[in-house]
């Protein structure tokens, strides 16, 4: 099972150079992947679900410079707040200047406030996010608009599609559109009733099945192996505050080698 990373995008004062040493770190530890989240306007300050300080695609883009094997990654962003084809050209352009590392994560969002403030429509974000990863797909592998426009940098191949949600709905739409399904915020007991019905869902197997984990000294390595038992492929950890991150990092690494 692979050991990802979710990088502590919660602090203000947390500078793209420490951002971009976590992310070679990881990257040096073997961790598969590093991700960011996603908010535009979080209900709170920054805090981990909320979606944190810099934008993630603009950040990724950053980081691909930083670093040279990691897999680059958002878990997620909320697509229905993005503008679609701008939306396909920033993953796609990532996509090329990392070298073909871009996972892109994306989901319906759950903050209505934050819809009504952008003034995007929150009740009809599924059906946004469907239509936007319709697209992508089009764009991806014609390299041409609906209307016949020209898109490039064409991706040479499938930019992987991760869908994030715990709803029978989030499942389907992995089944139907993604290569990769997150948790979120699933214990492994309730995650491994996720994966059941992804199974029935998906029975050739055919998306990943990632679980979301926050780092509890203790029983952060067990945590970690009940995730495995639950049928995860892979788990993404989120080691808490970014003061010590490179230490718990460290340490999970060779505990769980």
């Amino acid at each position: 099972m692979s050991r990802q990373v979710v990088l502590p995008n919660e602090s203000p004062d947390l500078t793209p150079q420490r951002l971009a040493s976590l992310a070679r770190l990881a990257e040096e530890l073997g961790y598969e992947s590093v991700w960011l989240p996603d908010h535009v306007l979080p209900p709170e300050p920054f805090g981990e679900v909320f979606g944190g300080v810099y934008e993630p695609l603009a950040t990724l883009a950053y980081l691909a410079a930083a670093t040279e094997r990691v897999q680059l990654g958002t878990s997620v962003l909320i697509a229905p707040l993005r503008e679609p084809y701008l939306l396909a050209k920033q993953a796609a352009t990532i996509d090329r200047l990392s070298g073909h590392r871009l996972i892109l994560g994306v989901g319906v969002g759950w903050n209505e406030p934050e819809f009504a403030e952008i003034g995007a429509d929150f009740s009809r974000r599924g059906a946004t996010l469907d239509d936007t990863l319709s697209l992508l797909d089009q764009l991806f592998t014609t390299g041409r608009g609906r209307a016949g426009g020209y898109f490039a940098p064409q991706p040479a191949g499938r930019i992987p599609i991760l869908v994030g949600g715990n709803s029978t709905v989030a499942l389907r739409r992995a089944v139907r559109a993604g290569d990769q399904w997150v948790s979120a915020g699933l214990s492994p007991e309730v995650f491994a009733e996720r994966v059941a019905t992804l199974a029935r869902l998906d029975p050739e197997r055919r998306v990943r099945r990632i679980a979301r984990q926050q780092f509890e000294e203790g029983t952060a390595v067990e945590t970690y192996r009940a995730y495995r038992e639950a049928g995860a492929d892979a788990v993404a950890v989120h080691f808490g505050s970014d003061e010590g991150y490179e230490e718990r990092m460290t340490a999970f690494a060779a505990a769980t080698a």
